[in-house]
Parts: structure tokens; sequence; C-alpha cells
């Protein structure tokens, strides 16, 4: 009897702690909780960071965030690349050990003789600067026209020379070609708000407006030609490969292209919508290819922005992205009705997702690893 009472006091014992553990976060050794968050080393692999105000990076510090900032050339988004690239220079002199960027080329003179020389004079400069990655960008594709008025696509063999010399540099690509799928839908029928209200703000962006230009298969098909004549480019693909809406179809590329990560910049909430769905599909994915996924936010910061107020909304949503990683809570988002429950993902993965792969796929800030 004695015994039988020892054993129902340690199960009591035990629910109590299990109990007592649910209500305040703590996990077994496996798993993060919220509370983890602050001590974790995390790098945002995707961010744009345009002034030299170092406050943005005493806030990284405060939530244990290094930085990729992304350079792009575009006329309809300013400022420039060669201002974006001084704005680089300016926080990865000031933070070494921080802060890194990617570099691009301009195609404005795409179709003048001497293009791909130019392009590749300034990526040689960019690399000489400690330039880690190169952004080829949506505009390829989307707006770049030849002389004939042809749509110009990424798998246009002129950028072959442009592309080897970036694979001779054992520099990665990071590639925003195509746009979410949501593009080329009419705006109420879009799945997320935030593409609902970016594509409200840029017409020039939104092809279900543009029924004339190349549509998302065509962009898709462009990119994975591309990547087909270039089996040696290192390539991350961002915003999930812009293939946000369905796991299944971003796990083929990724088993077709074994040089070939993504980054979640701007597309967790899609991540989200999709676990509304299917959590459990959802859940596997990120198991499966945890070597190939990149945490990042497509945060930015201009002259004029209110560093309070981005500080504030950088922690949140990051704070909100963890949860959703690391936690099995249930959660709501502003960017669709209902609620998903959080991936609750291993140590193991979080760490890959959060830092390692970010060192492993731009090799250039490995100097990050013992600081």
């Amino acid at each position: 009897m004695k015994f039988k009472l020892l054993g129902l006091c340690l199960i009591c014992i035990g629910l109590q702690h299990c109990s007592q553990t649910k209500k305040t976060g703590m996990t077994n050794a496996g798993f993060y909780t919220i509370n983890d968050y602050a001590s974790v080393k995390k790098i945002d692999a995707h961010i744009h960071i345009n002034t030299n105000d170092t406050a943005y990076m005493n806030q990284a510090r405060e939530d244990n965030f290094r930085y990729i900032t992304i350079n792009l050339d575009d006329v309809n988004e300013p400022p420039p690349m060669e201002v974006q690239q001084g704005f680089s220079l300016h926080q990865t002199h000031a933070f070494p050990n921080s802060i890194a960027y990617a570099t691009t080329f301009s195609v404005r003179h795409f179709n003048e003789i001497g293009w791909k020389d130019q392009a590749i004079a300034y990526l040689k400069n960019s690399f000489e600067q400690g330039a880690v990655g190169v952004k080829i960008y949506k505009v390829i594709g989307m707006t770049l026209k030849d002389t004939t008025g042809k749509m110009v696509m990424i798998d246009d063999p002129r950028f072959d020379p442009v592309i080897d010399f970036i694979i001779q540099n054992n520099v990665t690509v990071l590639g925003h070609l195509g746009e979410p799928k949501n593009c080329w839908m009419p705006v109420d029928s879009m799945t997320i708000n935030g593409d609902k209200n970016y594509f409200s703000e840029n017409p020039l962006y939104h092809m279900y407006l543009h029924p004339e230009m190349p549509s998302y298969e065509q962009q898709i098909v462009a990119r994975d030609h591309m990547l087909e004549r270039h089996p040696n480019l290192r390539f991350v693909g961002a915003h999930l490969g812009s293939l946000e809406w369905s796991v299944d179809e971003l796990a083929k590329r990724l088993d077709k292209f074994p040089n070939m990560a993504v980054d979640m910049a701007a597309r967790i909430s899609h991540l989200e919508y999709l676990s509304r769905e299917n959590w459990q599909k959802v859940h596997d994915f990120l198991i499966k290819y945890q070597d190939r996924l990149l945490y990042a936010t497509d945060l930015g910061a201009e002259p004029n922005t209110n560093v309070e107020d981005f500080k504030k909304s950088a922690h949140e949503m990051r704070i909100k992205d963890w949860e959703f990683f690391v936690t099995s809570d249930e959660m709501t988002t502003k960017q669709f009705d209902g609620s998903f429950k959080g991936l609750h993902l291993p140590k193991s993965v979080i760490n890959k997702i959060y830092r390692e792969n970010a060192e492993k796929w731009y090799p250039g800030i490995r100097k990050w690893q013992n600081q």
C-alpha cells in the first residue's frame, strides 16, 4: 500500500510539474521558449538599412540579431544602388561583426554596348569591399525590355557572363524573381493583407492589371531555367522563392536544385496561412528542409524613418515570428482571418533557420561565428 501511495504521489507531482511547465512556458531541453528569444544569436538575412543612422544596429543588438542588408536597383524604388551601397559600407565599417551587405548590378543600360563590362566592374568593386551576395531584382522579368519591346527574362543568355563572374568569385545570388502568386490575382482574391496593401499601392507591379506581361508560371520557368544552366551557382530565392503559396511546389525546386535555398523575407505570413490549412504539412516541410531555409523580414529603414517606431515594430514582428516557430501556441495575425498554431520546432532546427543557414549560404559572414 505504501508503494502504491508513493507511486500516486509521484504521478501527482509529475502532473503538477507539467501544469506549471505549461503555465510558465518552460519546456524540455530540446525546444526554445518565448523567454529564450533575446539570449539566442540570430541573423535577419534580408533587410534594407538605407541610412547612416546607427540606431538600427543598436536595436539589433537588443534583440540579439545580426543583419544582411540588401541593395537593389530599380528606378521606381529610390535611392539608386550606388547610394544604397554607400549606406551599406557606412554600416559595415561601423559594425563589421554585426552587419554585412549584398550588392547588385544595374540593368539601366542593358541594351547598350558595354553593359556587361559595366555590370562586372561594379560587382568586382563590390566584392573587393566585402559584399557577401548579389541581389537580382524583379525588374528582370517585370519591367526590363529589349530594343524590340520584348520583356527580358532572367534566363536570357546575355546574363550568363555576369552570373559566371559571380560564380567564379564564390558569391551567393539572392534572387527576387517574380512575385507572390497573389500578384496575378484581383486584390479582393488575395490571401494575405500585406499583398493586398502592397499591390494596391504599387499598380506597376500588380500583374493582374497587366495581362500582356509574362505570367506567374513564365517567371518561375525562367528562374528554373537559369538555375539549370548554372548548376554551380549558390542561389537563395528571396521571399520563399516566389513559391510561397505551396510548400509542395517549393519542395520540388529544393529537390531539383541542391544549390538553392530560400529566405522567408515578408513571407512568414504565408507559412502561417498554409499552416492554418494544414499544420502537419508545413511543420514537416520545415523539418525536412531545415538546411535550406533562412529567417528574414524584409524590414526597411530610410533617412526619414522614425527610429523609435521602427524599433517597436521590428521587435514586435520578430517576437511574433519567434512564437510561431518555437511554440505550439494558438495564434492570430492581422494578415488573414482565423487562427493557426505555432510550429514548435526543435532547437536544432531553429538554430539553423535563424543563424546557421545564413552562415552556410553566405560564406562571407562566417567571420561572425566566433564573435
